[in-house]
């Protein structure tokens, strides 16, 4: 089979531009936490690393809904850039800083947030840019070799940070991780997509509430939505922070739990390849299915498995959550009217984003009050009831991708029944 069946996407112009320059911020996002947390380890505490953590992640879930609304209004190709420009600056100017001084906890604080307030404004820009750059066809590959390129940036990225940190110092990875976000500027502006400008016909509130009642007017979208906002709720806080202290107590420690995610990080490659070729003619019933293989490492560690078991599940986890979030981006992409596009997709991210910060803050004390293995194995039923109960709906069941190069004409919005 050519090459250019499986990476088509890549021979026009605006997506190739897009790619690189996404491949190359995603490398330095990856390298980011740990370049940032050695950064403020040098003078600082642990505590100060979860300030600087909140610092970047609260103008997020705060100005998402803004970002979606702003990226509807004009052009996403400026959005994103302006974004990037912001956290070009933030990152390079604290690597410089790093490098000539010691910086203040209070300016790791600022830049964050800085960091984070143009993350809030990219993120819904990003989702409703990639069926402007690429053609209708080529949407599903597209969308697949963007995971492909995080995926990877998964595992090179925190990689990198800790071999530059090792042998020089954290600004010099701070550096570079303002130079990734550089990089994506430029390809950026050198995109070029025809965009009319779309006259504002209500006020901000006006349509941020527009963007929800199209949301809330599908309940494939909003039942998916729900369903994995629980899951980031109530099954990836546990695993991602019970399951390092499982693999210290009983796996070996920090080595056995880099083993699990990097077999997490390879899967994750593996399901972006199936996609390049393969197109679910009812995505969202795949990819809800896939879904289920998350239950396998999560019983691995609530019943202390051995590592190969673990690192199989989470092997085959990895490959899920690929499925998942290509079909599932594609499917929104393909649906909702562009017009309303970034906004749908920022209530996406908020909610999975609020309900993962809540997360992650109660996961310490429930798993304290009722034992580490009951919690994870407690995650596990979770997230099988939580998919299983998504696959009763009907309009998740039933969603049919278009024939190839067709983008179907959004659906009238009706009642907000399951069957709808």
């Amino acid at each position: 089979m050519g090459a250019r069946e499986w990476l088509g996407a890549l021979s026009e112009r605006n997506f190739r531009l897009f790619f690189i320059g996404q491949a190359a911020s995603q490398i330095g996002s990856g390298m980011a936490p740990v370049a940032i947390t050695f950064a403020v380890l040098v003078h600082g505490t642990p505590t100060d690393v979860g300030l600087v953590a909140s610092a970047g992640l609260i103008p997020v879930v705060v100005l998402l809904p803004l970002g979606g609304v702003v990226s509807d209004r004009t052009s996403r190709r400026v959005v994103m850039l302006s974004a990037d420009v912001l956290r070009t600056a933030a990152e390079i100017g604290l690597g410089v800083w790093i490098l000539l001084a010691t910086p203040p906890l209070w300016a790791f604080l600022v830049l964050a947030a800085c960091v984070g307030t143009g993350l809030a404004f990219f993120t819904p820009a990003l989702t409703g840019i990639v069926p402007e750059v690429v053609s209708a066809g080529r949407l599903q590959q597209a969308n697949a070799l963007y995971g492909l390129s995080g995926s990877v940036a998964g595992i090179v990225g925190p990689i990198l940070a800790g071999v530059i940190v090792a042998v020089s110092s954290p600004g010099w990875a701070v550096f570079i991780d303002g130079l990734t976000y550089a990089v994506s500027v430029v390809t950026l502006v050198l995109i070029r997509i025809d965009w009319v400008a779309r006259p504002a016909t209500a006020s901000i509130l006006g349509q941020l509430r527009e963007g929800w009642q199209e949301f809330w007017a599908r309940s494939w979208l909003w039942v998916i939505v729900v369903e994995w906002s629980l899951c980031n709720l109530l099954v990836f806080a546990p695993y991602f922070v019970l399951g390092p202290v499982i693999a210290k107590q009983s796996l070996g420690g920090a080595l056995a739990w880099g083993v699990v995610l990097t077999c997490e990080g390879a899967g994750a490659v593996l399901g972006g390849v199936l996609l390049l070729r393969w197109r679910p003619t009812r995505p969202l019933l795949v990819a809800t299915l896939v879904s289920f293989a998350w239950a396998w490492p999560l019983f691995a560690l609530a019943y202390v498995a051995p590592l190969a078991v673990l690192s199989a599940g989470a092997f085959t986890a990895g490959v899920g959550v690929a499925i998942f979030t290509t079909l599932w981006n594609t499917t929104v992409q393909r649906e909702i009217p562009t017009e309303l596009l970034s906004r749908v997709s920022a209530y996406d991210w908020f909610g999975s984003l609020v309900f993962l910060s809540v997360g992650l803050a109660l996961i310490g004390p429930v798993a304290k009050a009722i034992g580490l293995r009951v919690t994870i194995a407690g995650a596990a039923v979770l997230m099988i009831a939580l998919v299983g109960a998504t696959l009763c709906v009907p309009s998740v069941r039933g969603m049919r991708a278009p024939p190839i190069g067709e983008r179907p004409e959004p659906a009238t919005r009706g009642g907000l029944g399951l069957g709808d």
